[in-house]
């Protein structure tokens, strides 16, 4: 089973990575939607019968941990989000061994954690695995490490870790499965809203109007879904945002029907830059004034110490720090060349006071624009 396009059929995509999130596999009874499941299962099996490999992300460890535990609502603190995960996983990659089983298919269970796209060799690790799990009669069914990481669910409802993994992996094509039918011009609740068929150019959406916060069980919305459309299109796939529930969702969008909303594929960009915006783990923050964001967004500038006003948190050289404006906005995200306590001594400085306070003349920059990722939305 090939894993580009060059092994793939004649027009279709090589790899496709699928996510559904966890309100399109929580059943009414509050328990794991095992028809939901085989029906996916199904499609995913007929994908990959068609000349595609498949990659599954699959949400629903902690929303089937519920049902099994008996919670009608979703937990608010770690501890029993973690039971609820660690309780529902089995579940989880049981029925979609069930469902894989009837194709004469394996599912292969890897759990991911931040660490495992941050650390080279474990990156490399991984990539190496799914490769060689996809040359096998299996399809890898990935989840974040729900169960034992300390930023619980961090990758919103799974949709960026979809987005990581198709980078990671170059796929053709992302399709990111929930309960809502693609994006919509409007807030789907208001009259008229409708479905936007294709997007050229997510700077050509209104995130205002169209961001969600997700359900009451999962931690997705139309936001991160459209922040990970960006990471993938920028690594040179293709996207479909579409509903779970519709009859033959995957094979539609894989073989380019109309179907949800489609993020048509761009020229591949700085790899590094996607990591830092949505793999790294936050460390701190800082806030900006506004000379430093229209530096940022709109000229493509670094970060200088004379822009910053604000620095919260304790972090070392080298982490990743959250960069919000005056207004609390966050617009970027980068690498710190300072640990936290030096970068106090010199907020608001110029450069060359920041030297002559820090004693040493590698200050140059907070924030080098090499190591800075601005957050698709507020990009000029």
């Amino acid at each position: 089973m090939a894993t580009t396009s060059d092994g793939a059929a004649a027009g279709r995509p090589g790899l496709v990575v699928v996510k559904v999130g966890s309100s399109s596999l929580r059943g009414e009874d509050g328990l794991l939607d095992r028809a939901m499941v085989a029906s996916l299962g199904h499609q995913l099996a007929a994908v990959r019968a068609s000349g595609s490999a498949v990659v599954l992300v699959s949400s629903g460890a902690v929303s089937a941990g519920m049902g099994l535990l008996g919670l009608a609502d979703r937990p608010t603190d770690r501890e029993r989000l973690q039971a609820c995960a660690a309780v529902g996983q089995a579940e989880l990659i049981n029925a979609w061994q069930q469902a894989f089983a009837e194709h004469g298919l394996s599912a292969a269970q890897v759990l991911l954690t931040q660490d495992d796209f941050v650390a080279r060799g474990r990156y490399l690790n991984a990539r190496q695995t799914l490769t060689r799990l996809l040359s096998l009669a299996t399809i890898p069914v990935i989840n974040e490490n729900d169960a034992i990481t300390f930023d619980e669910l961090a990758y919103g409802d799974n949709d960026h870790l979809a987005a990581l993994v198709a980078s990671m992996l170059h796929a053709d094509l992302l399709v990111l499965l929930s309960d809502v039918d693609g994006v919509y011009d409007a807030p789907p609740n208001e009259p008229g809203a409708t479905v936007v068929p294709t997007v050229a150019d997510v700077a050509d959406l209104d995130l205002d109007r169209i961001g969600g916060t997700g359900s009451a069980f999962g931690s997705g919305g139309m936001r991160t879904k459209v922040e990970s459309a960006q990471v993938v299109t920028a690594s040179g796939g293709a996207v479909v945002i579409a509903n779970a529930s519709r009859p033959d969702v995957v094979g539609d969008a894989v073989a380019g029907r109309d179907v949800g909303t489609r993020f048509a594929a761009r020229d591949r960009s700085d790899a590094r830059r996607l990591w830092i915006g949505f793999a790294l783990r936050v460390r701190g923050r800082l806030v900006v004034d506004a000379g430093a964001v229209g530096a940022l967004t709109g000229r493509g500038r670094s970060l200088l110490a004379v822009g910053v006003t604000t620095v919260e948190g304790d972090f070392p050289a080298g982490a990743c720090v959250a960069i919000d404006g005056p207004d609390g906005t966050e617009v970027a995200r980068g690498l710190t060349t300072l640990a936290a306590d030096d970068l106090r001594r010199v907020v608001g400085h110029t450069t060359a006071d920041a030297r002559r306070a820090l004693g040493s003349d590698r200050v140059r920059e907070v924030v080098h624009r090499d190591h800075l990722f601005v957050l698709p939305h507020h990009r000029a």
